[in-house]
Formats: structure tokens, C-alpha cells, sequence
């Protein structure tokens, strides 16, 4: 039975949606509720009706759960970066884990494999190298609302790493005066006390004076880079331009240094990618004399990583910025026995006649299925895949079983206080060795 449109509703919250909601039953028809919990029981108002399912905020609160804590941040609940912060971290940890076990047996009908418990972040709060601030025509800065352009003005955010919250504390005064800001980037190199502003402006306002003053604010300030903003949802233009200092700047992972320029991906949690690196290595088995595939290699973190260890590591990604940063990583770290090329991974892989094992690390939409029919016709004998979204990774670990056995599947909470989740699966060729 539908409940009605702004209707009072007691709900007992069963588990946990993939935003963060706490999801009820009523008279058979699923409500999400915005900040309710898993044990908790709560009259709830109807704010929304659709076919399958309805939403509802909570108007008071009958049972509270035992895992609920007080946030930190005084804007939880408004600001749309976290969505967890009122949940105690090891439960945090215990429903990621069970997202994985059922993205892989509803989505990927894949039973008794080992999920085992998410490895927790090194720390739970300050860990990310990378803050992106809206700015509006008022020249209020924070973050955005849930699923919305409203901005919810910050003055710390807990989560941001804390030499790139001094920065940004410093350098707020100084944008008041920046014309024609649409976004600030706040970039750190948590290991090297590197940092790095990018300003995202409309047009291509003179912003010289301002990128001066923003370099005499701190010394680990190593360069202020504008981008001309375009039409469109994505952040980031195509145009650069050095304003003050250096364009880019250099941060440390598993002993290597690593160029971090304004357009290119690098893991926003250092701590915890060593350890998701360390263990991708491990589930390689690699014993010298292997070619690798890296697929989605980014910047060439891990094949970079990996390439010790192997005979070759070939990397392929489809932004070109990525791999002209890939291939100065290899130099800088005195790295010769690696490869890179810019071309979508399907194309690319249609080129090798053999590979060892295959390093697979796309975005959130995972793998082509042409890439994946490709490699199932290569047949190396380890796969490790590296997944962002467990979703993608079931529907893909699916396909893959045709010829491989997945082994494991480990999470690691990469993103403390929301609701995402990094894993690694490693899976092995059904007939290796025989």
C-alpha cells in the first residue's frame, strides 16, 4: 500500500541505500529516509511518491541505534560531501563490506567468495589531498548540497587533509577580490608539504596580483595555475595557464614521487593507496618475468609500482595528459621497463598477442564488455581488478567467470564518512597449472 504525500509514517529501518539513507518498510512499499539508521525506529513524512518506492524525512526518532555518534562537522546532513559522518566507523566499515557481498551475489550471482572485512583508512578524517569549493556570484565558497547546485558555505572541512586546510584558510581572505571565480582547487602532496591552487574562472580574468598574493601566503605553496572554465558540468576546462610558481607538484607513494598536475587523477588518499597498492602487488604474484597489462593506468602509479617486479608493464589511457604525466613519472623514478599508450583500453588491447596478468583499474562504469572479451581470449593467468564501484565490478566479475575463478574480493574504505567503497578482486585463470 503507497502512503500519501506528506503523510506520517512509523518506519523501522532495516539497512542502509547506496547514498547513505536508511531504507523501511511500509505495508510492503520501500521508503528511503534521509539520516535515519539501521535499528532505528522513526515517524517519518512523506516528501515524495514514486511507482516503486517513496522518501520521507524524519520528524522524530522512537529507537536510536547504538552505532550513532555525534559529526563533527556542524554542517553534516547539509552539505552533500559526506554522507556517513553520523555513523560509528567500524559499522562504516561492516556496510561497506556487506554492499560488496551484495552487488556481487545479486548483481553477479556470485556466491561464497571471500569478501573479507574492509580494511579500515590509515585515518578516518583529514585524509583527502583534494578539496573542490564552488564559488557563486556572491563570493560565498563551500560545498555543494546533495544532489543539488545549492552551495553550503565551510569554514574547515573535516575530511581535507590538514596542510590543505591552513592553505585553504589563508587564501580565502585573498579571493574576495578574485573576479569571475567559478571553482578553487586545493591540491596537496600530503608527503613532500607540496601545494598547489588552481583558480577555475569564467573567461580569463587577470588574476596575476591575486596568484602573488596567494604564493606569499604560504611557502608550501609551490604554484597558483588558472583554468578558463566552459560550458558544461565538468569543472575543468582545456585551458591553463601559469599564474604564479610551478604548473605542477610532486607527492611520494610506496617510495616513488609522482607529478600532480591540475587535470590528473592521483588517489585523493595517499595512506590508505599504499596499502590498496601493496595488496594489488601481492594478489599480481609477479615473479620477474611477466608482461603486465595495466588498463586505465591513469598517471602510472601502479605500473610504476608493479614494474620492479615484471619483465614489462604496458600502460594504456585514453587521456592524453595522463600519459605525457605517466611517462615523466617513469624518468623521474629511473623506471625503464615500462610502456605507455594513449588510446581507449578496447582498442588497445586488440593489438597484444599475449599478456601474464592484467591490472584493471577503470572509472566508475567499469570495463567495456569488448575489452572483457578480449582479455578472455588472452587468457592471462592472474586478473587483478581494481574497482571503485562494486555495482560495475559484480556485473563484470560475471562475464569474467566464463574462464576465471575469482579468488577474493577485498574492500578497503578509501572514502571515510561516505558511502563509497574501493575493492580489489584478484582472480585467477580456471586452468592455470594444469
Amino acid at each position: 500500500m503507497k502512503p500519501q504525500l506528506h503523510q506520517k509514517i512509523t518506519l523501522s529501518i532495516k539497512r542502509l541505500g547506496i547514498h547513505g539513507e536508511g531504507i523501511g518498510d511500509y505495508e510492503g512499499f520501500t521508503v528511503f529516509v534521509d539520516g535515519a539508521l539501521p535499528g532505528e525506529i522513526v515517524t517519518a513524512s512523506i516528501t515524495e511518491v514514486r511507482k516503486n518506492f517513496a522518501r520521507a524525512k524524519v520528524v522524530s526518532t522512537e529507537k536510536i541505534s547504538p552505532h550513532r555518534v555525534t559529526p563533527p562537522c556542524p554542517v553534516f546532513g547539509r552539505c552533500g560531501g559526506c554522507q556517513l559522518m553520523h555513523l560509528d566507523y567500524s559499522k562504516q566499515l561492516e556496510t561497506k563490506r556487506q554492499r560488496v557481498v551484495d552487488a556481487l551475489e545479486r548483481i553477479g550471482k556470485i556466491f561464497n567468495t571471500p569478501v573479507p572485512a574492509c580494511v579500515p583508512s590509515p585515518n578516518p578524517l583529514s585524509y583527502r589531498n583534494k578539496i573542490q569549493l564552488p564559488v557563486d556570484q556572491q563570493h560565498r565558497m563551500g560545498l555543494y548540497a546533495f544532489n543539488s547546485h545549492e552551495i553550503v558555505e565551510i569554514e574547515k572541512c573535516y575530511i581535507h587533509c590538514s596542510l590543505g586546510e591552513q592553505v585553504f584558510a589563508k587564501i580565502k581572505p585573498i579571493l574576495k577580490d578574485a573576479p569571475d571565480l567559478k571553482f578553487v582547487l586545493i591540491k596537496t602532496g600530503v608527503n613532500t608539504n607540496q601545494v598547489l591552487v588552481i583558480l577555475v574562472t569564467e573567461g580569463a580574468p587577470n588574476l596575476s596580483k591575486v596568484a602573488e598574493k596567494i604564493m606569499e601566503s604560504s611557502p608550501e605553496i609551490k604554484g597558483v595555475v588558472q583554468n578558463i572554465h566552459t560550458d558544461g558540468n565538468v569543472v575543468l576546462g582545456k585551458t591553463f595557464k601559469t599564474l604564479a610558481g610551478h604548473s605542477s607538484i610532486v607527492d611520494k607513494i610506496c617510495g616513488l614521487h609522482f607529478k600532480v598536475s591540475p587535470a590528473s587523477f592521483f588517489q585523493v588518499n595517499p595512506a590508505q593507496a599504499e596499502n590498496l597498492y601493496k595488496q594489488a602487488l601481492e594478489f599480481c604474484q609477479l615473479k620477474g618475468d611477466e608482461t603486465v597489462l595495466d588498463a586505465y593506468c591513469g598517471v602510472g602509479t601502479l605500473s610504476l609500482i608493479l614494474a620492479p617486479h615484471a619483465k614489462l608493464v604496458i600502460g594504456v589511457e585514453c587521456v592524453p595528459d595522463a600519459i605525457n604525466d605517466a611517462e615523466e613519472n617513469a624518468k623521474r623514478n629511473q623506471i625503464e621497463n615500462t610502456t605507455f599508450h594513449c588510446a581507449q583500453a578496447e582498442n588497445f588491447i586488440r593489438t597484444l598477442s599475449a599478456i601474464d596478468v592484467a591490472v584493471l583499474n577503470p572509472p566508475r562504469k567499469g570495463c567495456e564488455p569488448a575489452f572483457l572479451e578480449k582479455l578472455l581470449q588472452l587468457k592471462p593467468k592472474r586478473i587483478v581488478y581494481v574497482s571503485c564501484d562494486p555495482a560495475t565490478l559484480a556485473r563484470d566479475l560475471a562475464l569474467l567467470q566464463k574462464e576465471y575463478t575469482v579468488n577474493t574480493v577485498q574492500p578497503f574504505d578509501m572514502f571515510p564518512q561516505t558511502v563509497h567503497v574501493e575493492s580489489i578482486a584478484s582472480i585467477q585463470l580456471k586452468n592455470d597449472g594444469l
